[in-house]
Parts: C-alpha cells; structure tokens; sequence
C-alpha cells in the first residue's frame, strides 16, 4: 500500500496520522495517532504486531451492537477503552439503490453524523487530547467513514491543509478490494447491490468540508461552536499531536502521500 499504512493480515486500513504538513510549517509527530478498520480482527501475528506500538487508548466509533457483534479489541482492560458511536441512523452500505449518486448520498449520511452525533465527536476529539501518554488509534468497522470523519476534525484543527486531508480520506480507495472481499466472506449468499461499497474518493470528503462551510461558516467553526471544543482541547491537541515550532518562515510543503484519483 504505502509507508503510511501499517501492514497486518486481518486489518486492511490501518494507518498513522503522522507526517502531514500544517499551515504554519510543522508536522503531525508520527507513530501519536493512528486510524484502523475493526480492531475485533486482531489476533495471532497481527495482535503481537498491535502490542508492539504500544498504543495505550483505544476510540471505537461503532454502534455498542456492532461491537458486541464482531468483537472490540481484543484484551480492552489492556487500554484506555472509550466506545462512542458517533453515529445514529445505522444504514447498510451494501443495499444502496445502486442508481443514486453515491457520493452525494455519502456525504449526506456524513452530514447527518455531524449533527446527531455531536456529543460523541466532541468526546472522541477531547480524548485524544487527553489521552494518557503513549500512541491513541480510533476506529469504526472498515476505518473509512466514521474514522475518516474523527481524521477530517482532528486534522483540521491541527491545521492540516484541506488538500492533504481529502489525500488522507481517499487514502481508504487502497483497501476497497479487500474490505469488499471480507464482506463477501462474512455474507455469502448475499448480493451486494452497491458498487461503490468500501470506496472512498476524496469526492465526499471534500463535499463533507463544502456542506459545513455552507452551514455553519467552515469546518472550524462548527468544531469551536457547534460541537463545542475549546481552545483549551486545541491547545492540548497541538501540543500532544504537533513537533515544535522551527524559526523557519518557509511556507510548508506537502509531504501527504499520492492519493487515488476521485470519481
């Protein structure tokens, strides 16, 4: 895939935050935060390779259901263990009309979660400012919707460019295949009626971006007013998430890695 995911066997979209350039020059520190697909997955090899990043706090995005049904991670009394589902509206991604737009239709459930889900995504950001010490990965069921919101937040109030967080979320199109194959394997005898299952062009996520602008004045605002982190939060996530500040005045450039091309 690329040097910004981590490879497992089970887990197909696990991958470190760090790297990214903000607009005043300095860099998300790597191996601090980390987005995944299910963690209910790991065991054998991959769980030795989990406790090997020693990560200490543990966000799971999915509905307690979807937990109880697949599995958290595994040992949880290990962690810092936090299940906020950011989402209420569940819908099931595989029986979409197959003749909507279905980024459209995406970023209108995204929409959604930003409105029915404030609590939640105000709990998931303060946590990963507060964490304990040591590396924080959040998660949802394939680390592409729920996870590619959090990510879309937490790097905007980093102060990541919009340009590398729509790279980050399209980064997803490189475990469409095998997120797709695991749902064949979990539901055989099913037909997926929807052809963009497990796909994730940059497309939504920058229609995500433009509807909040639209609404509430841009992505920032409605994490300051709406959902309600404080200056205090941002403080705590730049000093926990960021390098220091260097005397150089060059403006930053980018480092995201190559994306996909959208639909």
């Amino acid at each position: 895939m690329t040097d910004r995911h981590i490879e497992f066997e089970r887990l197909h979209n696990f991958r470190d935050l760090g790297g990214y350039r903000t607009a005043d020059g300095r860099t998300v520190t790597p191996g601090v935060l980390y987005r995944s697909d299910s963690l209910g997955k790991l065991r054998d090899a991959d769980w030795d390779r989990f406790l090997a990043l020693d990560i200490r706090t543990v966000i799971d995005l999915r509905y307690p259901w979807e937990a109880d049904a697949k599995g958290r991670v595994p040992e949880p009394h290990r962690f810092t263990y936090a299940n906020l589902s950011i989402e209420h509206r569940p819908y099931d991604q595989a029986e979409i009309d197959p003749d909507i737009d279905p980024w459209r239709y995406l970023a209108d459930r995204f929409a959604e979660v930003t409105e029915d889900g404030v609590e939640e995504i105000r709990q998931a950001i303060e946590l990963i400012a507060e964490a304990e010490p040591g590396p924080t990965v959040f998660h949802c069921t394939s680390g592409k919707d729920r996870t590619g919101l959090i990510a879309a937040f937490v790097l905007t109030l980093l102060g990541v460019p919009d340009e590398e967080i729509l790279a980050d979320f399209a980064l997803t199109e490189l475990a469409t295949e095998r997120l797709t194959a695991d749902w064949h394997a979990a539901h055989p005898g099913r037909t997926m009626r929807w052809p963009a299952y497990g796909r994730a062009p940059a497309t939504v996520m920058e229609l995500v971006l433009a509807d909040l602008k639209a609404r509430h004045g841009s992505p920032t605002a409605y994490l300051t007013n709406h959902v309600g982190i404080t200056p205090h939060t941002v403080a705590r996530l730049h000093a926990r998430l960021l390098t220091p500040t260097t005397a150089s005045t060059e403006p930053a450039a980018s480092t995201a890695p190559t994306a996909p091309a959208t639909a």
